[in-house]
């Protein structure tokens, strides 16, 4: 069951919108003994909800900060709150900038860097696509109309209206996109491109559950490979045209025909995750590139196409042919 829409919404905060929580009665019954005894039960640890009451930082559902010292109020009474990150996790900036390529009144097509989150969530809260660009347009209503990985740079899409948002998720969903993408992986002679891979893809059990796998079955994935360019003697720039959007893709169908992109730290090998509190490194980015998106806008019946303004670091640096 969908939950009815709020009438009220606080504003964000440099870009965050607020979230907001249900009051829940304590497990066993009876009542809470704070407003922020059930906030440290209710969400994720290690976040100092007295100090944050203190600031003002919960709301309740008329819109009044709530004191520090304020009891919970009843079951199903409505909070609202900004999320933060642990204290002992400062948020590191991502290098590169989110490149606005075109906006209007129904969407805001942009150039992502590499290493920026499209969405909040886990260690990401502002270094992220999406609460970077509210912040700077001012549009509180964007959502993204389609995903790219963290480490994948290149040309990403945001709807502004919710009235439309419908609309445009049927051109995904309906397969009315043409994508581009380009990578740098290693060149294999015995590869006879172009090539169209088809294959049904899906997520692999276990600890290995961040990769996908190729199983029997109908194909859900289908990706066109083209040779670009050689570089050098050892690696190869390729065209990519996915015809369907499964999870890593590209990257999986990439690696199935023995051509694992460059910098992947998924395929061949799923690559231990840093310890939380080590620095990030941003000093090899996954060499793939969304190039070029374009449709037929569904409200205006204009024809769009949107183009990176980026070269993959590899492709920068290989050397002019002779």
């Amino acid at each position: 069951m969908t939950r009815p829409r709020p009438t009220w919404v606080p504003p964000a905060r440099e870009g965050l919108s607020a979230s907001r929580v249900a009051v829940a009665a304590p497990p066993g019954g009876g009542t809470w003994p704070s407003l922020a005894a059930f906030l440290d039960h209710r969400l994720p640890p290690g976040r100092p909800w007295a100090e944050r009451l203190a600031r003002g930082d919960v709301l309740d559902a008329q819109g009044r900060a709530c004191p520090m010292d304020a009891p919970c109020p009843p079951a199903h009474s409505v909070l609202w709150y900004w999320r933060s990150l642990p204290t002992h996790q400062p948020e590191p900036r991502v290098p590169g900038e989110v490149v606005v390529l075109h906006q209007d009144e129904h969407l805001v097509a942009v150039d992502k860097p590499h290493f920026l989150p499209v969405t909040p969530g886990g260690r990401h809260l502002f270094e992220t696509v999406l609460v970077r660009l509210k912040h700077q347009l001012g549009i509180e209503t964007l959502v993204p109309m389609h995903r790219l990985d963290l480490e994948t740079a290149g040309v990403l899409l945001f709807m502004v209206q919710p009235a439309t948002r419908a609309a445009f998720q049927a051109l995904f969903r309906e397969r009315r996109v043409h994508k581009v993408y380009e990578a740098v992986a290693p060149w294999r002679s015995d590869v006879e491109l172009p090539i169209t891979m088809r294959s049904r893809l899906q997520e692999r059990e276990g600890r290995a559950f961040m990769q996908m796998e190729t199983v029997p079955g109908e194909p859900n994935a289908i990706t066109t490979v083209e040779l670009i360019a050689r570089l050098g003697p050892e690696f190869a720039h390729y065209r990519l045209h996915p015809q369907t959007g499964a999870k890593h893709q590209l990257r999986a169908h990439l690696n199935a025909l023995g051509l694992p992109i460059c910098g992947d730290r998924i395929y061949p090998h799923l690559w231990p995750e840093p310890p939380a509190d080590a620095p990030p490194d941003f000093s090899q980015p996954l060499q793939l590139l969304a190039r070029e998106i374009g449709f037929t806008c569904p409200v205006t019946g204009q024809v769009r196409s949107y183009r990176s303004r980026q070269t993959l670091a590899m492709v920068a640096a290989a050397p002019s042919p002779a």
